[in-house]
């Protein structure tokens, strides 16, 4: 079952801007291990989907995952070989604004080298830039 919200108070929303930093959720919380954002951008819920599965696929049953993303704003496509006008397209999926700075996956119970691995091999499946941050041990 992809992910999506159970209901929504609009069905169509306007795009909005992903201008800025992400003034929240930049700070691992949950893992050791997580996968942060370098831009902004847009990612659907097939593409967090694919990501998660890339994850789990290479933890096999090992250590525990978080998403930190939900995909909660529809986006909305008009039909193939459609004439301009004549309105906004109908809700094609849902996606999830992402500003720089956000943790989108977080991973522990694993050895580094492990949770790296999954974590660069989500990273092929996204279409922003990302890079890999650990946990500073105090």
């Amino acid at each position: 079952m992809p992910l999506m919200p159970k209901r929504v108070k609009y069905r169509k929303l306007q795009k909005g801007n992903t201008k800025g930093k992400a003034k929240k959720g930049c700070t691992l919380f949950f893992g050791d291990y997580g996968l942060q954002s370098l831009q902004p951008g847009r990612l659907t819920n097939n593409q967090i989907e694919a990501a998660r599965v890339a994850i789990m696929h290479h933890l096999k049953s090992k250590g525990k995952m978080w998403i930190r993303i939900f995909p909660d704003r529809p986006f909305t496509k008009k039909p193939a070989e459609t004439r301009m006008g004549k309105g906004k397209g109908d809700v094609s999926g849902w996606e999830s604004i992402i500003k720089p700075g956000r943790i989108l996956f977080e991973i522990s119970g694993v050895s580094s080298d492990v949770a790296l691995e999954a974590l660069r091999l989500a990273s092929y499946k996204l279409p922003i830039n990302t890079k890999m941050i650990v946990r500073e041990e105090i």
